[in-house]
């Protein structure tokens, strides 16, 4: 019998780290996941990091929990994807130093360096904070100068796990978008932008586009992971960019991407720059389009940790069959989530309900209490967004594991007034975007992803008053300091 022919596919978000094996048809084979581990840094007031060597041997065993569950498939081609703005640091022998996480905050007391933040808007498509990548090497360079005399390069979390499977070492563009030392609409690194923060072009590593080829897997790596040493490792890019293309949009498509955090982007064909630098502009994963970009903030993490609360051992039909029974508005949430048009972030967050708490109120009251908070502000950045680039279609596109609900799907149709589509690669859309990176690379047979559902807006009245309900509640929570 013929064996399978498949892809793999590794995935580090913010959360955890996956290994995927996907066929060269598109089907998702197996998937195996845990938790990434990191750790505080008590030489900054807000770090996180983490082991990219720990991380490594947990790829690796992950890789081989997935290939025992598919049993005897030809891997042709291995990629990768990971959260935006994460890095790993590296010495002259390409041995990791440390890993800095998108949530690492160690850059923040450094962000006065940046004296023209409208020039640097203007080149990088984004207002820059300790979020981006050059403020977290600075942050490094600053407090830990022994570490730094070590370092001689860096590359997205992504990049640099291709790079330990074929030894080469690039940045793709869409990775490269968050470093804060590309020029956006050059697509190229900038050495003015380098410049700023003091740091050497040096330690820029060769940009590479999604769906280069970087070679083969190396030998080592083969056999320890009983992977047919002619497999090709190939270029993916940054988790929200792979988990567009797995919907396959048009160009001027909206899609919401509900992970972690929740963008929301629209696929443009130029570089489009904010007046008010609401949005950001980032590249996509072909050469000639880019992502203007609104975002949500901190949403489907909420989800997750209240979920463990209320519902630690329930699946999630359990909980929309409860969400179905609670009352519109016994609770309304407001929990940290961020508006593009506001000037500074939530601090504070919590719950609203009538006191005393009446016997209406339920676990499910609560649980519809966050997915309206996330709905809200998706629509809130949505309109941002379309104030920059105006959006005529009658639907938006939506991934991510946010989307499994399908109160949240119809919360985001009523309020935007716009059919809200989903295809069969929404769930695990990142690794099933990468995979169909590989199939591009090896000239395969394009897959073509199914429209699975599309949800038509109801009751937009009765869900624009809750909406200014959530609105008022939010203000309540800003007056807390």
């Amino acid at each position: 019998m013929e064996r399978k022919q498949a892809f793999l596919a590794i995935d580090i978000g913010t959360g955890n780290v996956r290994a995927a094996v996907v066929s060269a048809g598109g089907e998702l084979l197996a998937l195996a996941r845990e938790n990434v581990s990191y750790m505080k840094d008590s030489d900054y007031p807000d770090s996180i990091y983490f082991d990219p060597s720990a991380l490594w041997v947990q790829i690796k065993q992950l890789v081989e929990a997935v290939l025992v569950q598919t049993g005897d498939v030809e891997i042709l081609a291995i990629t990768a994807t990971s959260q935006r703005e994460g890095i790993v640091v590296l010495d002259a022998a390409g041995q990791p130093l440390i890993g800095m996480s998108n949530h690492d905050n160690r850059g923040r007391e450094w962000e006065s360096m940046i004296a023209d933040k409208d020039r640097m808007y203007t080149l990088t498509g984004r207002y820059p904070t300790a979020l981006f990548s050059a403020l977290k090497l600075v942050g490094l360079r600053e407090r830990k100068p022994q570490l730094w005399g070590r370092v001689v390069s860096f590359t997205s979390i992504s990049d640099w796990v291709q790079f330990q499977f074929s030894g080469v070492m690039g940045y793709e563009h869409s990775q490269a978008s968050e470093t804060l030392l590309y020029d956006i609409n050059a697509g190229a690194w900038s050495d003015e932008l380098c410049g700023v923060f003091g740091l050497s072009p040096s330690l820029l590593p060769p940009l590479l586009s999604s769906g280069t080829v970087l070679g083969t897997v190396l030998p080592d790596v083969a056999r320890e992971l009983a992977i047919a040493p002619q497999a090709v490792v190939v270029v993916g890019g940054a988790d929200t960019q792979l988990a567009i293309h797995s919907l396959q949009p048009d160009t001027d498509d909206v899609v919401v991407v509900s992970g972690t955090t929740t963008p929301i982007i629209k696929v443009v064909d130029a570089y489009v720059i904010d007046n008010h630098q609401r949005t950001w502009t980032g590249r996509y994963v072909d050469e000639n389009s880019f992502m203007l970009e609104a975002n949500a903030g901190v949403t489907g993490l909420n989800y997750q940790r209240l979920k463990e609360i209320f519902y630690p051992n329930e699946p999630y039909e359990v909980i929309e069959k409860e969400l179905d029974e609670a009352s519109y508005s016994q609770c309304v949430a407001s929990l940290g989530s961020l508006v593009a048009d506001e000037d500074t972030p939530l601090t504070k967050g919590g719950f609203i309900f009538n006191a005393p708490v009446s016997h209406q109120l339920t676990r499910g009251g609560f649980v519809f209490a966050i997915l309206w908070d996330i709905a809200c502000s998706i629509y809130e950045n949505y309109n941002v967004l379309c104030s920059v680039s105006k959006y005529e279609k009658d639907y938006i596109w939506a991934c991510g594991g946010g989307v499994q609900s399908r109160k949240l799907r119809q919360f985001i149709a009523n309020l935007t007034n716009k059919k809200i589509r989903i295809r069969n690669t929404y769930r695990q859309s990142s690794v099933l975007g990468g995979a169909f990176i590989c199939a591009r690379a090896l000239g395969l047979k394009p897959v073509d992803p199914q429209l699975l559902e599309e949800v038509e807006p109801q009751n937009r009245e009765l869900f624009l008053g809750l909406y200014a309900e959530w609105k008022r509640a939010r203000n309540t929570f800003k007056q807390i300091r």
